[in-house]
């Protein structure tokens, strides 16, 4: 009659850092030998977790500029005026039309007839906002509002977030079954099933501002969203017996 053996070992190692904020959770490690008909199956299954943060990659700002006039052609060129100067530094740093909408209301007042515009830009890259920000400030004065900026994750950073936790929960799977079986005297043979078991997402909020000298007030900065994604993967690999080969 033959026999089935099983072997089940359990390790949770001591958590590392990973590049990219990268998590490591601990393993559990089953090794399983099994008897089929007509040959010996050797396998070690293994579920590993892994955590990635990632930090928003986009962010909005709106731009906006007013005028009251007695006629529309004034009202219309006081406000034309200072969303060309706006396009053009926009332009001058190198932001794609597709990054900026622009939008126009004129309406009557009173007696009076006013023009709104406003732009709403698009960054990839916080410090060209800030530049830009400064210098419209700085040039138009209180004749420009520039609003707080809004961040937010962009689909391909999701995406990739997601991506990268679950490669990474199959690495540390990968090399906990290869330590694993070296304790067995065996040697981790190919994969035989990788499945992803669970995945979570969480927001969480990072204070932007600092409370240095010349600085705002905290509540003035912004909060940087931040995206942790996880991923809880298990995975068979097939063994080899060292032993057999040194024979």
């Amino acid at each position: 009659m033959e026999s089935q053996s099983r072997v089940f070992a359990a390790i949770v190692p001591a958590g590392r850092e990973l590049s990219g904020n990268e998590k490591e959770q601990g393993l559990e490690v089953r090794a399983v030998s099994r008897q089929s008909p007509g040959k010996c199956l050797r396998e070690v299954q293994v579920t590993g977790t892994a955590e990635v943060r990632c930090q928003a990659d986009r962010a909005s700002v709106r731009v906006s500029v007013g005028n009251s006039k007695e006629s529309v052609s004034e009202a219309t060129h006081s406000v034309s005026r200072r969303l060309g100067y706006i396009l053009q530094a926009l332009r001058q740093h190198d932001i794609r039309e597709d990054d900026a909408s622009v939008r126009r209301f004129l309406h009557r007042d009173a007696d009076m007839y006013r023009m709104d515009a406003e732009v709403i830009v698009t960054f990839s890259d916080f410090e060209k906002m800030e530049r830009i920000c400064s210098i419209l400030l700085e040039k138009l004065d209180k004749s420009v509002s520039v609003g707080t900026p809004e961040f937010y994750h962009s689909a391909e950073c999701l995406s990739q977030m997601r991506l990268r936790a679950c490669v990474s929960a199959v690495e540390n799977a990968q090399l906990k079954a290869s330590k694993v079986s070296q304790l067995l005297g065996q040697s981790l043979g190919p994969p035989l099933l990788v499945r992803e078991e669970e995945t979570k997402e969480w927001r969480s909020n990072e204070d932007n501002g600092g409370g240095g000298q010349g600085s705002a007030a905290p509540s003035h900065f912004p909060s940087l969203p931040t995206v942790t994604a996880s991923s809880q993967v298990s995975v068979s690999f097939s063994l080899r017996d060292t032993s057999r080969k040194m024979r």
